[in-house]
């Protein structure tokens, strides 16, 4: 192990953090406009970015929530989600430089674009809600990852033994084998350096829906569906009416927090390269995120539906909605469990950089937190690794392993930061800050239209968030502490 060159005490990430021209050990050539290493992300690496962060395991649920709103509305709501979040991505993409989305300066994070075109306290919540989110998905995602290497275990002793057979699995050492893993990940300097894991995530991610949508075609085609209606489940048959009004409401902040990728579009525009303009790619990265997700989502969504009717499980994979063939079960939530592991990275990074960021500029001269060295771990290359970096990481993941052990309903709790976080995030902000730089004028057609944009999607926002506090109450008085220890 051998020192990098002395590098200079202003920044954290020599990578990406610090300008090039001033450590001096990068050639002018290449670096950005910034001064900063030349940045190397294109349209591929943004849309795989996209899609690991967008399809998630939740697209396995959203069988669920159509059975919560039925045809109608569950697709209605579907399209009409995609549709906002792809049209304010775009709106965001063009405030990654400002005050010209092609030649002004560039903005490094989401609360950077805040402070650039909004100021004063709304940066302050800006960062709230964006963190706040991030640091949830990552504990959802432990917890998420576990119960899906749990359901492998569980699956192969129904094949064994029958479906009827009582499979008790711990959750624990798998939270804590994710938890090991994403250690020695994070020691990943930063998100510039995530497209090879985000490629695995996205072909994962496509795999799991795809086997989910063929298992659920083959249910259809076998005869043996569920009643499906126009509105969803009936009240007083399957539900009482209460439930349908709160069910409906989660539903709605499912399918919002299953599009909110605009958490982190900032930090992946500031990984393309500067040629193209970076807000052109992003916009066509977004559309192939968006509209590739929105397929996956309505097939996931309608066929799953149409083969388990008003029942429909939470999960049909993790859940048994199938039991066979066990093996292509098996290999299904293999894809979840390793498309978790690149999404925990691409969720959790931005968060890294924050934190690490602020002890820079609180600390500059500190070496602990400053100094990087090359390390050439075997078959993995060369990597800048940090004693600063090295310790806070691991401590932060501990402490999100060891939440997702205590509250194993946490991903009840995902779902009301969900429904908090999309409006401010994927609505308020892009709005506010693309009137700002085009100068709307106030009470014309134009701000009227955008204005109401953003009173709808806080007034679905706020149901969400009820129906999910609602639900998560029910989670908490239906827990039932480490019952699954065996």
């Amino acid at each position: 192990m051998s020192p990098s060159p002395p590098p200079t005490m202003k920044s954290l990430d020599a990578l990406h953090n610090l300008p090039a021209v001033e450590s001096g050990d990068a050639d002018v050539k290449n670096v950005d406009d910034d001064g900063r290493e030349r940045r190397t992300g294109t349209f591929l690496t943004a849309s795989a970015h996209i899609i690991t962060a967008v399809i998630g395991s939740g697209v396995l649920s959203l069988a669920w929530a159509l059975a919560q709103l039925g045809w109608v509305a569950g697709t209605v709501i579907l399209v009409t989600f995609a549709i906002v979040t792809y049209y304010t991505s775009t709106l965001l993409a063009d405030c990654y430089r400002a005050p010209d989305p092609i030649t002004g300066t560039r903005n490094y994070t989401y609360m950077g674009v805040v402070r650039a075109y909004l100021g004063g306290k709304k940066v302050q919540l800006c960062g709230l809600a964006q963190y706040g989110n991030l640091v949830g998905v990552t504990i959802g995602y432990t917890i998420t990852a576990s119960i899906s290497l749990v359901a492998i275990g569980r699956a192969n002793c129904f094949h064994k033994n029958g479906h009827g057979a009582k499979c008790s699995v711990s959750n624990y050492p798998y939270m804590a084998g994710f938890g090991l893993l994403q250690i020695f990940l994070s020691q990943i300097s930063n998100i510039h350096e995530l497209s090879f894991l985000s490629i695995i995530a996205a072909v994962m991610s496509f795999s799991y829906a795809s086997i989910g949508i063929g298992l659920s075609i083959a249910k259809v085609a076998s005869g043996k569906v569920g009643k499906t209606t126009l509105t969803g489940t009936v009240i007083g048959v399957d539900v009482t009416a209460s439930d349908k009004v709160w069910k409906a409401f989660q539903s709605v902040g499912d399918i919002a927090f299953s599009y909110a990728f605009t958490t982190i579009l900032i930090e992946i525009q500031d990984t393309l390269r500067s040629s193209p303009p970076e807000n052109k790619v992003m916009k066509k990265a977004s559309l192939i995120g968006v509209s590739t997700t929105t397929v996956f989502y309505i097939l996931c969504g309608c066929i799953g539906y149409a083969a388990f009717g008003n029942i429909a499980p939470g999960d049909f994979l993790t859940d048994f909605g199938f039991y066979e063939p066990f093996w292509l079960v098996d290999f299904a939530n293999i894809c979840i469990a390793v498309h978790l592991i690149g999404a925990y990275q691409v969720y959790v990074q931005p968060f890294f950089q924050f934190v690490e960021s602020k002890c820079n500029k609180k600390w500059p001269e500190n070496i602990f937190i400053n100094k990087e060295y090359l390390w050439k771990i075997p078959y993995l290359g060369k990597w800048r690794l940090s004693p600063f970096r090295l310790v806070w990481r691991t401590c932060y993941v501990i402490l999100t392993t060891l939440i997702a052990m205590i509250f194993p309903f946490f991903n009840s709790i995902l779902g009301l930061l969900g429904a908090l976080a999309f409006w401010p995030l994927t609505v308020y902000f892009p709005v506010s800050m693309h009137m700002a730089q085009t100068k709307v004028k106030k009470y014309s057609g134009r701000w009227l239209a955008l204005t109401l944009l953003v009173l709808v999607c806080l007034i679905v926002s706020a149901l969400a968030a009820v129906g999910s506090i609602v639900g998560l109450i029910d989670n908490v008085k239906k827990y039932k502490p480490f019952k699954n220890i065996d």
